[in-house]
């Protein structure tokens, strides 16, 4: 395996210039940068982290506290801050706090007993992790003070909203999973500011808002926004239970554009997070912060985008209300 002299020696150059084109530091053009990293990688180059660490005095290992692995949204995140680390040349240690208030606090502290040079944290709904010992970014939602980068949730809920009003719908049903997320309240107050040409727009959360659907729906709802994907799914297979159908009776929408949408029949609309930009603005914030830079102002919002499927369709004038259990 080649190292720095060698490289530096086969291509003509000094080891700094090489050291430097490799760390992103120094004044090394573009073009010699492009050259001396083809070159290194024909060479099999792979740079030594514990020697790094050794004359930085950092590990080049961030520690990443994610809320619940088993939602699909949140190993995309992971996915996506652990490319975007991998870019920086630093690599992720990853725990799970499980749902567990408790759990974060203590993956929190693992991590940092690991030497962790930095905290990603997506918080558990309703908390706040505090201040660490290491620079920390936080990715949550705007209405968050701590919040360093997140979807425009809102921003996502007014986007579905409009598109519903846009198809006509005008007696309007929301279906949030917790009132404790600031997440899902962000994304349901985007949805309120969507929905002013409303006539009447419902409310309704968790497993009590779902039992008031079918309700909802013979007393005139003709469309049912909800704050996730995986509560669109459960929707779904409850309104069939009850004998209504997507889109015929009642337009659905979800929110993250998770991949069983597409499997859903009809496949869902909703809108999507770009957890690529997310990941790249979480991972720049944080490696400014450890190598001391000034930091950027935080809260930032990354726009979400509307992706229209099968499961919402124009205000029927006529519902099969008779079906309806």
């Amino acid at each position: 395996m080649a190292n720095i002299k060698q490289i530096a020696a086969d291509m003509g150059v000094s080891v700094a210039t090489v050291s430097n084109a490799l760390t992103g530091k120094g004044r090394v053009s573009a073009q010699m940068v492009a050259r001396i990293k083809l070159r290194a990688s024909e060479l099999g180059y792979r740079p030594s982290l514990a020697g790094r660490a050794l004359r930085s005095g950092q590990s080049g290992i961030l520690g990443l506290v994610m809320p619940d692995l088993t939602n699909p949204l949140f190993p995309r995140i992971a996915q996506h801050l652990s490319l975007a680390a991998d870019n920086r040349q630093v690599g992720i240690l990853i725990a799970d706090s499980r749902g567990n208030p408790d759990e974060q606090t203590q993956a929190i502290n693992r991590l940092l007993d690991r030497g962790v040079d930095g905290l990603l944290i997506v918080p558990q709904k309703g908390t706040t992790p505090g201040l660490q010992s290491v620079p920390t970014v936080i990715i949550n939602t705007a209405s968050d003070p701590d919040n360093t980068v997140s979807a425009d949730h809102a921003g996502g809920g007014k986007l579905i909203a409009e598109h519903i009003t846009a198809l006509g719908h005008r007696h309007i049903v929301i279906l949030g999973v917790d009132r404790v997320s600031e997440v899902q309240r962000d994304r349901v107050e985007g949805m309120r500011m969507g929905l002013v040409t409303a006539d009447t727009v419902l409310e309704l959360w968790g497993e009590d808002g779902m039992d008031q659907l079918a309700g909802a729906i013979k007393n005139g709802a003709t469309a049912i926004l909800t704050t996730s994907d995986l509560m669109a799914l459960r929707v779904q297979s409850h309104l069939i239970r009850c004998g209504i159908g997507v889109p015929n009776d009642v337009s659905l929408t979800g929110f993250d554009d998770l991949p069983f949408g597409l499997a859903m029949h009809p496949m869902l609309t909703t809108v999507a997070q770009d957890v690529e930009q997310i990941a790249k603005v979480a991972i720049e914030h944080l490696m400014r912060a450890i190598q001391g830079e000034q930091s950027q102002e935080k809260n930032d919002k990354i726009a979400m985008r509307l992706v229209t499927r099968d499961s919402t369709s124009l205000k029927r004038n006529t519902t099969s209300l008779e079906t309806i259990k």
